[in-house]
């Protein structure tokens, strides 16, 4: 995502119009801001999913459309890279990302079903898991 832009900078692989490089720049922005908003609503959010006494399901904010919105502004933050870096080339990368993203959030699903107090009724309440009424 960071060197292959170079190379397609330096070898003149793609030409991304300016309107598209903003609007990456754009995205980046807001996936990082997504990313910024779910570390505000909770001290639990880490790379690795795990379970703290007294912890809470929550379910207000952006958890209140998506289950796992620090992996939306991932998302966006896949596509918007590419964009903002002027490369098309590196947009090839997106679905095998999207993939692992969505293995990574079902396999932190099961665990969280299994272990965390009320996330079951949550999914009843949130069913997006990550693209707000689609997915």
């Amino acid at each position: 995502m960071i060197i292959l832009p170079g190379f397609d900078h330096r070898f003149g692989w793609s030409v991304v119009p300016v309107p598209l490089v903003l609007l990456g720049d754009l995205g980046v922005l807001v996936g990082m801001s997504v990313t910024f908003l779910v570390f505000r609503a909770t001290t639990h959010a880490a790379a690795t999913v795990k379970v703290e006494e007294n912890q809470q399901v929550i379910s207000t904010g952006l958890y209140g459309i998506v289950r796992h919105p620090m992996y939306l502004g991932a998302l966006i933050l896949f596509f918007a890279t590419p964009l903002a870096l002027a490369s098309f080339w590196t947009l090839l990368f997106v679905p095998s990302l999207f993939a692992t993203l969505a293995a990574r959030l079902l396999d932190e699903e099961r665990f969280l079903l299994a272990n965390l107090p009320g996330y079951a009724a949550y999914c009843e309440r949130v069913r997006s898991h990550l693209i707000p009424f689609i997915w």
